[in-house]
């Protein structure tokens, strides 16, 4: 998309073509941001499914904070005016109350991922305040599109094999974010001026129950929708005591996410919409899986 809208970009990851760079190598980070204006980090340590490290929350900081703050400080020695980093709408908690998650909610973060980002925000606040480099922070919700991994992915594979899904009396409100419209929110707070020192949430821009969007899905794929209605209360019972309580917590609590500041300073609306962005994600699930 930068490519597309005439950017020169720099692509460095952990995998080659792209320049495979430790997020620990300030010196390297330095030479490879030289000439550049404006970077976006997305790195961090994510996903982690039954984590086995002694310190979880210590292997989340070395890379989400600290790793993230060796880029930032490389950006400000190399001359950059302004660094996007790519937070998590977790920095304000798990679930939002009745008004939602907004850039006024107090940070309440739970998760060992979550508070590691907002651990990396405080320090790129403090890098700003003490070099003028522009720090502008966004807090997305759950990313949706193709090659997802993470929750969505099992979701995918779920309704695919037609698991029968006891989640039919949920009643919850979640927003999404497509990786198109999160990427055109990127592109304009790396460019646009009113962007600088600023932090968003954003999302979709339309709310979905989670029976809504496993439907959605099904619906897609032309499998049939096996959600049926179970007793809620039964159901959060039975996670607690298989174990269960806090993935069943992120399918059935509410997590509203409000964008209008972002759509007022920045002029960004979402491009695609949320049935659009999940048609795509399901096109692809079905290619990649055949």
């Amino acid at each position: 998309m930068l490519r597309s809208s005439g950017h020169h970009v720099t692509a460095i990851g952990r995998l080659k073509p792209t320049g495979a760079v430790s997020l620990a190598d300030q010196d390297a980070w330095r030479r490879a941001l030289t000439e550049v204006e404006a970077v976006m980090h997305l790195a961090g340590r994510a996903h982690v499914m039954n984590d086995v490290a002694a310190s979880p929350l210590g292997e989340y900081r070395k890379i989400n904070r600290d790793g993230t703050l060796c880029v930032a400080q490389a950006a400000v020695e190399a001359g950059v005016r302004r660094f996007v980093f790519v937070s998590s709408i977790g920095v304000l908690g798990n679930e939002s109350g009745p008004r939602g998650f907004s850039e006024e909610t107090p940070p309440a973060p739970v998760e060992p991922y979550a508070v590691s980002k907002y651990e990396a925000e405080l320090a790129l606040k403090d890098l700003e305040h003490r070099t003028g480099l522009e720090i502008v922070v966004v807090r997305p919700p759950l990313v949706y599109g193709p090659h997802v991994k993470g929750n969505f992915h099992r979701l995918l594979r779920l309704v695919a094999n037609g698991v029968p899904l006891p989640l039919g009396s949920v009643r919850n409100r979640r927003s999404f974010i497509g990786v198109t419209n999160l990427s055109e929110l990127l592109l304009l707070c790396a460019v646009r001026p009113l962007g600088a020192q600023r932090l968003f949430v954003a999302c979709d821009g339309r709310d979905v129950s989670t029976p809504e969007l496993l439907s959605m899905m099904s619906s897609q794929m032309n499998r049939p929708n096996r959600v049926f209605r179970f007793p809620t209360t039964t159901l959060r019972l039975l996670a607690r005591l298989a174990g269960a309580d806090r993935e069943l917590r992120r399918l059935t609590g509410n997590l509203h996410v409000d964008s209008a500041l972002a759509s007022s300073v920045l002029q960004w609306a979402p491009s695609k919409s949320l049935e659009t962005g999940i048609g795509e994600m399901v096109d692809w699930f079905v290619r990649s899986s055949t």
